[in-house]
C-alpha cells in the first residue's frame, strides 16, 4: 500500500526528521519516490504479486543500523513471513520503533508477540487492533474505562508505550497515563494514523523521550487536525490535509 507509508513519511519530514528513508517493494518504489522528493527510498525485493521476499532480512538490518528511530507496519501487508520478520525486528533492533497498522497485525499474531523488546516500543493500535493485541474479542462489551486499564496492563507488563488511539486518545507506559484532547470525528478516516506515526517517529529523531514524543505527537497531530477541520470541515477532510497544517500546528507550539 504506497499511499500509507508515502503518508507516513511526509509526516516524518513536516515533523522536523533531518533525513527519512523508506524500505518498500521494488515494484512499487517509483510510486512512492514520485509523492515527495524530500525523503529516500531503498528498493526490498519483491516478488510478482509486489509481497516483499524476505529471504535475505540481513540487508535490511544493515540498512537500519544507523536509524534513530525506525516506524515499522503503515503499507507492509500481511504474511507469515512478514509475522516472523517484523517479530524478529521487534526482538532484535535497539533503536526505538513505532509500530503501527500491519505492523501491530504481526505481533499480534504470535500467543507472545509482545515480549523481549529489544529497545523502546511504541504502539498505536486502535480499538480493533488493541484487542488484537490483548486477544479479547472487539465488541462493544469493553467500555473505554476498561480498554484504559488493560493498554496499562499491557504497557507495564511488557515494557512498552501504547498510544490506544480514539477520542480522547491515551497514552501509557505503564506507570504514567495521559488523555490528549485534541483531534475531531474527521479525522476517522484513512491514512490518519500513518501520520501519526511519521510525527513520533521524528519526534523521536529530535531527543525526545519515546513517551514524550508519543504524547507530543498525538497532540500536534489532533491539533493539525482540528485545524485542517476549521478550514475545511470534518465531512470532507482527508489524511493528506494533515499535512498542509502541521507547519502551524508545530507554530502554535512555540
Amino acid at each position: 500500500m504506497s499511499g500509507a507509508i508515502s503518508l507516513a513519511g511526509m509526516a516524518c519530514l513536516r515533523s522536523g526528521a533531518g533525513l527519512v528513508k523508506l524500505a518498500v517493494p521494488e515494484c512499487i518504489l517509483d510510486i512512492v519516490a514520485g509523492f515527495e522528493a524530500s525523503y529516500m527510498t531503498v528498493p526490498l525485493p519483491c516478488d510478482s504479486s509486489g509481497r516483499v521476499k524476505l529471504r535475505s532480512p540481513r540487508k535490511l538490518t544493515e540498512f537500519l543500523a544507523p536509524a534513530t528511530c525506525i516506524a515499522c507496519g503503515p503499507g507492509l501487508g500481511r504474511s507469515k513471513r512478514l509475522q516472523s520478520f517484523v517479530r524478529s525486528l521487534y526482538e532484535s533492533l535497539p533503536q526505538p520503533m513505532v509500530i503501527d497498522a500491519d505492523g501491530l497485525n504481526a505481533l499480534a499474531a504470535a500467543d507472545d508477540g509482545l515480549t523481549n523488546p529489544a529497545g523502546p516500543r511504541i504502539l498505536t493500535p486502535h480499538p480493533g487492533e488493541f484487542h488484537r493485541l490483548v486477544k479479547t474479542a472487539a465488541d462493544h462489551s469493553h467500555s473505554r474505562d476498561e480498554q484504559v486499564a488493560a493498554a496499562r496492563e499491557l504497557a507495564a507488563e511488557h515494557r512498552i508505550i501504547i498510544v490506544l488511539k480514539g477520542h480522547r486518545t491515551i497514552i501509557t507506559d505503564g506507570a504514567r497515563t495521559a488523555e490528549n484532547t485534541t483531534g475531531n470525528p474527521g479525522m476517522a478516516t484513512g491514512g490518519t494514523g500513518d501520520i501519526l506515526s511519521g510525527i513520533i517517529t521524528a519526534l523521536v529523531c529530535q531527543g525526545l523521550s519515546p513517551f514524550d514524543a508519543a504524547v507530543l505527537g498525538t497532540h500536534v497531530h489532533g491539533l493539525a487536525g482540528d485545524l485542517a477541520a476549521a478550514e475545511l470541515g470534518q465531512v470532507s477532510l482527508i489524511a493528506s490535509d494533515l499535512l498542509r497544517f502541521l507547519p502551524q500546528a508545530f507554530r502554535q507550539m512555540t
